[in-house]
């Protein structure tokens, strides 16, 4: 389908549905993929703001605040001139160290000396509220004034967000969505993937653990990269559905997976905020509801019109793709035989995987091991029949083979690499590949990145060096190339 939005990305829609419905079915599954490209004359920069939230809880004394503050000094020198920036330390309430005048401050090189300079002085104290920090976090976003700035937040905590209920935590990522794109890292081995994953799926970010606490500062400085590709700041997913259908749920099933469902903005037609956006490609699964007998047998019928809108430079919300329609055809044979789509049923296979890893990963953290291997046995059953290699060579590398032949958790196993299945069960491939190899040594071959192709300079870099995307552990090979 063609583009006609001057954004500076070109929107596709892709809708892959079965068209014939059982004469009894009930429900009605699509998947949508949506593909953004770079057109022609986008060479213009988005305007960008970006607030980097520092953990400064008393327990980030020692190494880790001095790797962290080394991290946040990367990340504002890899921000490029003219961005907008703000800095908030956080414990049990947050602080904006900088800039001390309100609102955001234009990077140049003052500023960065100055930014960097606040960061260089905080010290431990306290304990941790991350809600705080996003809630301050987005009244430093409102003092942006130009609609068409793209919102991006970045985030790290060691700790358990315990000086606040889930309850307050929920309210105040509900006030963020919508507002502005948050990645949070785990650090170390104390903090809980489950709230990190509340943070991201709410703000349309990622989440990962950072095991080896020197890592941060490579990590941040990719955030970085990735998030100035970013072009549109507001996508939404318009859904026009026959009065005959309703909704049910909506989904992001790649690259990570995030219910989207409780976001859903009613106007004239229902709207789906779909986050900020690089040149990329995301899929989605929806669902409606029907009353069968409200079909006429053998009789096609628009279920839903499916449009992209974006918000533009002026502050409106308009299209932005041409419009898809989801038609469906009640069949007249009861027991009719439909085959289902090989994508949603590896779509549904993937969810499944995910929720073996979460599995695995709660019951080893509260000490039920035998569930614990259970779980993982699941996990690389299904990670191999899917051939997910990255979801795969994760699972192995916790794995051993136990007394009787059968797979378990290994008992050196550290609470971080635990905290790691958990957080990366949301992350989904891409397109399998032979995931039944056992990820490779290092060969000393140079590494090409699959984003941008540019040839890297070194063997074991972790990052394309042009990009920012991110290898996985054989050379060549990226981690999210699935």
């Amino acid at each position: 389908m063609a583009d006609r939005s001057p954004l500076g990305l070109g929107f596709a829609l892709e809708v892959d549905a079965p068209s014939d419905l059982p004469y009894d079915e009930r429900r009605v599954d699509a998947l949508i993929t949506v593909t953004a490209r770079s057109t022609a004359g986008s060479a213009a920069q988005t305007p960008s703001a970006e607030i980097l939230i520092m953990d400064r809880s008393l327990s980030m004394t020692g190494h880790k605040l001095d790797e962290a503050k080394r991290a946040m000094c990367a990340a504002i020198d890899t921000l490029r001139d003219g961005s907008l920036l703000g800095i908030v330390a956080g414990n049990h309430k947050a602080d904006v160290i900088f800039p001390t005048t309100g609102g955001l401050a234009r990077v140049d090189a003052r500023t960065r000396a100055d930014a960097k300079l606040r960061v260089l002085g905080q010290f431990p104290d306290g304990g941790t509220a991350i809600g705080q920090w996003l809630a301050r976090a987005r009244r430093l976003f409102a003092s942006v004034e130009s609609a068409g700035t793209v919102r991006h937040a970045v985030l790290y905590t060691d700790g358990k967000d315990e000086h606040e209920t889930p309850e307050q935590l929920g309210e105040i990522l509900s006030m963020c969505t919508d507002h502005f794109v948050c990645d949070a890292r785990g650090l170390g081995d104390d903090w809980h993937y489950t709230e990190l994953l509340r943070v991201t799926e709410a703000l349309h970010g990622s989440a990962e653990a950072v095991v080896t606490i020197s890592d941060l500062t490579e990590d941040f400085t990719r955030l970085m990269r990735e998030a100035q590709r970013i072009v549109v700041p507001r996508v939404y997913l318009g859904l026009r559905l026959n009065s005959r259908f309703q909704l049910s749920f909506v989904r992001q099933t790649r690259p990570v997976e995030a219910e989207l469902t409780a976001r859903q903005q009613r106007e004239s037609e229902t709207h789906i905020p779909l986050g900020s956006w690089p040149p990329e490609s995301r899929q989605y699964q929806i669902s409606l509801r029907v009353d069968p007998d409200s079909l006429t047998v053998d009789e096609a019928l628009r279920a839903a019109r499916i449009t992209l809108h974006a918000e533009f430079p002026d502050g409106t919300r308009r299209p932005c793709s041409e419009t898809a329609a989801l038609v469906v055809r009640r069949r007249s044979t009861p027991d009719f035989g439909i085959a289902r789509s090989p994508e949603l049923t590896r779509v549904e296979n993937e969810r499944e995987l995910g929720m073996a890893m979460r599995a695995c990963a709660d019951a080893h953290l509260r000490g039920d091991l035998d569930r614990a291997d259970r779980e993982l046995r699941l996990a690389i059953g299904l990670a191999e029949s899917l051939r997910d290699a990255t979801r795969l060579r994760l699972l192995r590398a916790v794995a051993s083979g136990g007394p009787d032949g059968r797979i378990r958790v290994r008992q050196d196993v550290t609470r971080g690499q635990i905290l790691g299945i958990g957080v990366d069960s949301t992350k989904t491939a891409r397109r399998p590949v032979d995931a039944l190899e056992l990820p490779l040594q290092n060969t000393g071959l140079q590494r090409v990145c699959p984003r941008c192709n540019t040839t890297s300079t070194s063997s074991t870099a972790k990052f394309c060096e042009e990009c920012g995307h991110r290898f996985g552990d054989a050379a060549g090979e990226p981690v999210d190339a699935l």
